[in-house]
């Protein structure tokens, strides 16, 4: 039986997983979280298989937290269920220690197979990412070559920056220094080609959606 924890900040979010997994032979709800902070004190206290959770919290960058999980409890996988563009967020998931990559307008078959896989070890993504990487290429070959090109970090300031976070912000959720986060911004300007924060912010959410 998979001992499975859920955590995700929308209430209709989880009731639906809830009932979905209540006649599971195969895998066992011990939890359901509605803040990504809880997750960590959860886990020191009880047997967690695998993690389903949201990519990113209001006070929780879900990058970071993989990181976290990653290095206290190795044992333990971690699979993100997200609304966000799988060619963006997925493989930069999976670098920061997450088993696999669930999209939230899969189906509930599709979620219980994918759990099922990566508790045998593997790493799930959908079958078009997996072919486009088998292939060495992406859908958008541009966007996709950007994305690929970024440092795990860079991906987390970049996601942080898009959605409003100021400096000092991303300073503390990812615990650097406030210049090592002006550092990782310039970087990322010097690779979209822009010279400003607002260009910057903008640019990344075209990549996003090409």
């Amino acid at each position: 039986m998979i001992k499975l924890l859920i955590a995700d900040n929308h209430p209709i979010t989880r009731k639906g997983l809830e009932m979905l997994f209540s006649a599971s032979p195969n895998i066992e709800i011990i939890g359901s979280l509605q803040d990504g902070n809880d997750i960590l004190d959860f886990v020191r206290k009880n047997e967690v298989d695998i993690i389903l959770t949201e990519a990113n919290f209001p006070k929780l960058n879900g990058l970071t937290l993989l990181r976290y999980l990653k290095n206290e409890f190795p044992h333990i996988k971690t699979v993100i269920f997200s609304s966000e563009p799988e060619e963006v967020y997925a493989i930069n998931a999976i670098k920061a220690g997450a088993s696999g990559f669930i999209h939230k307008s899969v189906n509930v078959i599709t979620i219980n197979e994918a759990l099922v896989k990566v508790h045998e070890g593997e790493i799930y993504l959908s079958d078009e990412l997996s072919k486009q990487l088998a292939l060495g290429k992406r859908a958008n070959k541009d966007t996709g070559n950007f994305y690929k090109k970024l440092s795990t970090r860079e991906a987390e300031v970049l996601k942080l920056l898009t959605i409003g976070r100021k400096n000092k912000e991303i300073s503390k959720e990812l615990d650097i220094n406030e210049k090592t986060v002006s550092t990782y911004k310039a970087r990322l300007m010097r690779k979209l080609k822009v010279t400003n924060l607002i260009d910057l912010v903008n640019q990344a959410k075209l990549a996003e959606h090409l």
